[in-house]
């Protein structure tokens, strides 16, 4: 009987099994990448950061913002404000704020016009005791074309924004207007750093009183 000859050449089955097994072996390792795309992050993915508290925001007003005049219930006085800031009234006080600006109009009987002194011994013993992490800047005069007075600098922090927890630091200018027994505070807030010199020009270059 003669003996069987052994081929030097792989069968079908053999070539066919050798291709099974490279598309396994594929399959595992694509298998294996999409697990660490789309399942839990790898120890090298930096993990998210969690809130911080912003202490200097950007708060600068636009260059193209519009005004509109605002007169006091009374007719004392007007002084142009931004268009379209959401605007707050409580008694004698009214209040326009967009985002993380505001300016406050505060009207009061006042006997005399107020001097510097005056204002060191008044309004910034109050604002001190009322203001979170008061600091003063400078109590000096100005003129404006609506009359002059006395304008208090300072610093402050924002109260806590309730839901992000962040707080802001605000530089805060208060201008003291004085006519016939009648004095006017004109507030204007905004966060440190900003740059809102024009826009505040603006708003108190335009105080007028109404009233003889």
């Amino acid at each position: 009987m003669a003996a069987q000859r052994t081929s030097k050449h792989p069968t079908a089955a053999v070539i066919i099994g050798a291709a099974i097994a490279i598309v396994a072996l594929s399959l595992t390792g694509c298998s294996s990448q999409g697990a660490s795309i789309t399942g839990r992050p790898s120890a090298s993915q930096a993990a998210p950061t969690p809130h911080s508290t912003e202490v200097n925001p950007s708060g600068d007003i636009p260059d193209n913002q519009a005004y509109v005049a605002f007169t006091a219930s009374d007719g004392a006085f007007s002084v142009k404000v931004p268009e379209g800031w959401a605007r707050t009234s409580s008694g004698s006080m009214t209040s326009f704020t967009d985002k993380l600006n505001m300016i406050t109009l505060d009207q009061k009987a006042a006997s005399a016009a107020p001097t510097v002194a005056s204002a060191k011994q008044g309004e910034v013993v109050a604002l001190s005791s009322s203001e979170p992490k008061f600091t003063l800047t400078d109590v000096k005069t100005f003129t404006r074309a609506g009359g002059g007075g006395i304008m208090i600098a300072f610093q402050s922090d924002s109260p806590v924004n309730p839901v992000t927890g962040s707080v802001v630091r605000n530089e805060v200018e208060q201008y003291l207007f004085w006519k016939g027994g009648q004095q006017v505070s004109l507030t204007l807030t905004s966060p440190k750093g900003s740059d809102n010199v024009d826009p505040w020009a603006q708003v108190t270059g335009s105080f007028r009183w109404l009233t003889k």
